[in-house]
């Protein structure tokens, strides 16, 4: 008699990971109190891999830095771009060459909301 399993298949490499739970929460969200995720619309960030209909992580308690992408508000409208500081001027930048860059004129209002630290999909 056999003390343990026999494979009646191809082995598979996960098994050896099929103890261990991941709790997406606390893999995406660092401070639950400050993130909240908005879906995408539009195609302005597919070239940095954010695809329409995609959930966003988006955490405002993190300062935003150069380089980051982030959901902003400008003139009441919400846009997800790439924040560009120069000269300690802003600017948001879409990643396909379609949309030109945002930068405010004076007086515009420009108020990042908080970054974006992960992109969720669904493949199927």
């Amino acid at each position: 008699m056999a003390l343990s399993p026999v494979r009646a298949g191809f082995p598979s490499p996960a098994d050896d990971c099929m103890d261990a739970s991941l709790n997406l929460q606390d893999y995406l969200v660092a401070d639950p109190l400050a993130t909240f995720m908005v879906r995408v619309r539009g195609d302005s960030m597919r070239d940095d891999g954010i695809l329409d209909g995609d959930l966003l992580v988006v955490d405002k308690g993190e300062p935003p830095r150069h380089g980051d992408i982030v959901v902003a508000v400008v003139d009441g409208e919400f846009t997800v771009k790439r924040l560009r500081r120069v000269n300690g001027r802003c600017a948001l930048l879409a990643a396909n060459p379609d949309y030109p860059p945002i930068v405010p004129a004076d007086g515009q209002e420009l108020q990042v909301w908080g970054v974006v630290t992960a992109c969720v999909r669904k493949i199927r």
